[in-house]
């Protein structure tokens, strides 16, 4: 739903510009003759009260003059600086919990206009490990966020809970290609989150330019009968095509996400996750009236860096 939140702010800000500019450039020099014209048959200048009885502005463009300069501000901020998210599920814990509030920096891959989503201007590309949000592929109007893990011309393995990475080879180093490397996982807890009533191992992942925690249920086996199938490889296994990325949620078994529905088009970016601004504690009490919706406290020690 935000696509279509970008698009009513940006026709909010247009139309209102131009209903401003209207008056501006058309409506207010023909107030100015009929006031100048009543002060002449008048004798000397009019009180305020008598200029607004005589030719008052319109309510619309008296409007539209006092929100444009904030909708713009807001629209500019939004559509090419930072946007705020909400966490809305569990896929991305341990890092991100339901209730925690991001700041996405939408410049970090390219500016992009915020209707066509055409690009402007080049100024970057994802890394390994970066978490990001994007136009999930089966239904661009959702945004979705996960971790990049495969780049374009990666080769990943997802086999019995453990990640492998190739690097795409570089043609134009004279050295040799990588390898296939499984990423180092270090066991932190067992039993500090749970998947229903199955307790979940987390671990500290080594990734090809930094580590991040994930959580795994041992209990659970992989459902790769429901894997994305890309033809020339094997069901664990992906290659990333050009233009494209390969994402994952950190809560492995509890992520739906490029293992299931393929790769993330470079033009679905929306920007890199950088900063938690806020983070509520929900009511998990069956009895409250809305439970899961209530916020029962702030958790300020979330609050920083997203990693």
């Amino acid at each position: 739903m935000a696509g279509y939140f970008a698009i009513f702010l940006v026709a909010l800000t247009v139309g209102s510009g131009l209903i401003w500019l209207f008056d501006a450039l058309v409506l207010a020099p023909k107030r100015k003759v009929k006031l100048a014209q009543a002060e002449a048959a008048a004798g000397g200048a009019l009180s305020e009260d008598a200029k607004q009885q005589i030719a008052p502005q319109s309510y619309l463009a008296e409007t539209a003059q006092s929100i444009f300069p904030l909708i713009a501000i807001i629209t500019i901020f939004r559509s090419f600086l930072y946007e705020p998210f909400q966490i809305p599920s569990g896929s991305m814990m341990p890092t991100l919990l339901v209730g925690d509030f991001i700041l996405v920096e939408k410049y970090s891959y390219d500016v992009k206009d915020p209707i066509w989503r055409t690009t402007l201007i080049q100024t970057g590309k994802p890394a390994h490990g970066d978490v990001a949000v994007f136009k999930y592929p089966e239904q661009p109007t959702v945004d979705y966020i996960k971790r990049i893990i495969g780049l374009p011309g990666d080769r990943i393995v997802y086999k019995n809970k453990q990640l492998y990475i190739q690097k795409a080879c570089d043609k134009n180093l004279n050295q040799p290609c990588p390898v296939l490397e499984a990423l180092h996982q270090e066991l932190q807890s067992e039993g500090e989150f749970f998947l229903g009533p199955y307790p979940l191992k987390r671990f500290t992942e080594q990734g090809p330019t930094k580590s991040y925690d994930i959580l795994q249920n041992a209990m659970l086996p992989e459902p790769i009968h429901n894997y994305y199938r890309q033809p020339g490889t094997e069901t664990t296994e992906f290659v990333v095509p050009e233009g494209h990325y390969f994402a994952m949620g950190d809560n492995r078994d509890n992520s739906r996400d490029s293992r299931f529905w393929g790769f993330v088009p470079e033009q679905n970016l929306v920007g890199k996750a950088v900063f938690k601004w806020m983070s509520f504690e929900f009511s998990e009490d069956p009895n409250s009236a809305l439970p899961g919706w209530i916020p029962v406290g702030v958790r300020f020690e979330r609050l920083g860096k997203i990693e």
